[in-house]
């Protein structure tokens, strides 16, 4: 087995009121740059190429496969490895996890991942880069324009920044996407380009927006939590088990957002099967104290009293 990339048992915590480390913002989706909207409203623009080259089954299928190859990449490795840590891996299978997350168009994985750590740390609170608080439209994807989110926060991802082909993918996330793109019309020409990657890219945008949107408006709440993450059973079958996010925001160190058997959760069952051949390895799992109550508000009140009577013993 390949030695594990070395990971500090611990996300480095921000001092309070400590105004985050930015870098300086680069590539496709920099908040600041015409250039970049561009880009990033054209692709969208792009999908009316459809009707142009028609729906040839090899264009659609390859628009399947890059979908949800890069939903994984960025579930299991954007999310629940660089931002959550909930599982290990080599660091050779690290930077391909990380290559594939970044091929999704959504930057860097330093960049995604140390925001999501603060959206973690100050859910639906001032600070949280993307509450449905400031509105639907600024949660889904109104927050990616917004100039005080375009760089790193490198003062909450300093363990995954100290590798420095990281720092370099991060900086440089275009390669990925282009590389894609180049792949799909190799593969498929035109048609391969539209459907493999301009019209995939729009569909995984949106599919992975509406967690951070939809996600924390629509859907039930099992667990008692400070935000308003709820599950949501679309959603998670569209992101391979993101959906489950009142789950996952009750427990983030969790590998596996779908609690139960009954909780489709693609992401995990991946992970899972790679744990198997060796690839990835020390899946962490909810404790018994998350599963076996009846609702959040038991559990909840189940852990308080056990941390009470830890605290008086």
């Amino acid at each position: 087995m390949a030695t594990a990339a070395q990971q500090p048992s611990e996300q480095p915590e921000a001092p309070e009121g400590h105004h985050q480390a930015f870098e300086e913002s680069d590539g496709w989706l920099t908040r600041t740059e015409v250039l970049s909207r561009i880009i990033y409203w054209g692709i969208h623009a792009a999908c009316l190429l459809v009707f142009v080259v028609g729906a040839p089954v090899e264009a659609v299928l390859l628009c399947v496969t890059t979908y949800f190859v890069r939903v994984l990449g960025i579930t299991g490795g954007y999310h629940r490895y660089f931002a959550h840590k909930t599982y290990k891996t080599g660091r050779v299978m690290q930077f391909i996890i990380a290559f594939i997350g970044c091929s999704a168009t959504q930057k860097g994985p330093l960049w995604w991942a140390g925001n999501h750590r603060r959206h973690h740390r100050l859910s639906d609170q001032p600070g949280d880069p993307h509450s449905p608080k400031d509105g639907w439209y600024h949660s889904h994807q109104g927050w990616i324009f917004d100039p005080q989110w375009e760089g790193t926060p490198t003062d909450v991802i300093q363990d995954f920044a100290k590798y420095p082909e990281l720092v370099w993918l991060n900086k440089n996330h275009w390669v990925a996407p282009l590389s894609l793109a180049i792949l799909c019309a190799l593969i498929g020409g035109f048609p391969g380009l539209v459907w493999g990657f301009v019209v995939s890219t729009t569909l995984l945008w949106h599919a992975t927006y509406f967690v951070n949107s939809l996600a924390h408006l629509w859907g039930t709440r099992r667990y008692v939590t400070t935000d308003t993450s709820r599950n949501n059973l679309l959603i998670a079958l569209t992101t391979c088990g993101e959906g489950w996010h009142n789950n996952h925001h009750y427990y983030p160190a969790s590998a596996r957002n779908g609690f139960f058997w009954y909780e489709i959760d693609v992401t995990w069952y991946v992970l899972k099967a790679l744990s198997w051949v060796g690839l990835v390895w020390d899946l962490k799992t909810p404790p018994e104290i998350i599963l076996n109550g009846r609702n959040g508000k038991q559990l909840v009140r189940n852990a308080t009293s056990k941390n009470a009577e830890k605290a008086a013993a």
